[in-house]
């Protein structure tokens, strides 16, 4: 049997990157799916591409900033669908490359609003609709990185931000256990990604030599292996596992 056999899964910025793949995984593993994110071009694509696979998805434009907007994703999911049983929030920005001297205050607010304040309140409206449905439970995991986890010159915004996404993680995964739900982080090394492209435009960038040589794996990595591990943590084989940020970063942090 397929992993997400009679499951729904909700996915933030599934139109591309890990997102995409995330989208793509729960749907192979038989998961209704639901997209939430700006784009309508992209997530339809996917969407798109499920369905015509045989698969069962849909999306909402969403903007994960604006509660109002997410609340909406939420529901939409359920009166499409019927319920929420797993949830990946995955939407996030990197913001702008710089020295902490040299960040400002809009930075700083459009980092935190999508990477923070958006899985803050994810979370609320997923624990909420997955205590409120029959039978209760569910798994959610937020998309975090090795920067939860370690300091990066240049982006301590951005590290400020997954070290929140972290504690997030491990304080609700304590609250909701015994109610059921498990809540976990997957946290990346650098993934080939626009995200990832996009850094290694900004001036104060290191060469991209040297980056991957601080993965002992010796390359970056893919979408779908982070995707893949994001499924499998909404599943029953990851039953007992909870409260973790799963470092997935080719022992870039074992160094």
């Amino acid at each position: 049997m397929a992993l997400m056999t009679d499951k729904v899964a909700l996915i933030t910025g599934g139109n591309k990157g890990i997102g995409r793949a995330a989208a793509l995984k729960f749907a192979a593993e038989d998961a209704k799916v639901v997209i939430g994110n700006r784009n309508h071009t992209e997530a339809l694509a996917v969407v798109d591409e499920i369905n015509s696979q045989g698969g069962q998805a849909a999306f909402l434009a969403t903007d994960v900033t604006d509660k109002a907007q997410l609340q909406a994703l939420h529901d939409f999911t359920v009166e499409t669908y019927g319920r929420i049983d797993a949830a990946f929030n995955n939407a996030g920005i990197e913001g702008d490359l710089a020295e902490l001297t040299e960040q400002d205050d809009d930075n700083y607010d459009r980092v935190f609003d999508t990477n923070v304040k958006a899985v803050f309140w994810g979370m609320q409206m997923q624990i909420r609709q997955m205590l409120a449905q029959h039978p209760a439970g569910g798994a959610i995991v937020n998309n975090s990185s090795i920067t939860g986890s370690i300091g990066f010159p240049g982006l301590a915004i951005y590290t400020a931000a997954k070290h929140a996404v972290n504690g997030f993680t491990k304080a609700a995964a304590i609250e909701v256990g015994f109610r059921g739900i498990r809540i976990n982080a997957v946290s990346p090394a650098c993934i080939k990604t626009d995200m990832l492209y996009r850094f290694f435009d900004e001036p104060l960038a290191p060469p991209v030599k040297d980056i991957i040589r601080k993965h002992p794996i010796g390359r970056f990595g893919e979408p779908e292996e982070i995707a893949n591990l994001a499924v499998w943590l909404c599943s029953q084989e990851a039953s007992f596992i909870t409260g973790q940020p799963m470092l997935v970063d080719g022992a870039f942090t074992a160094i």
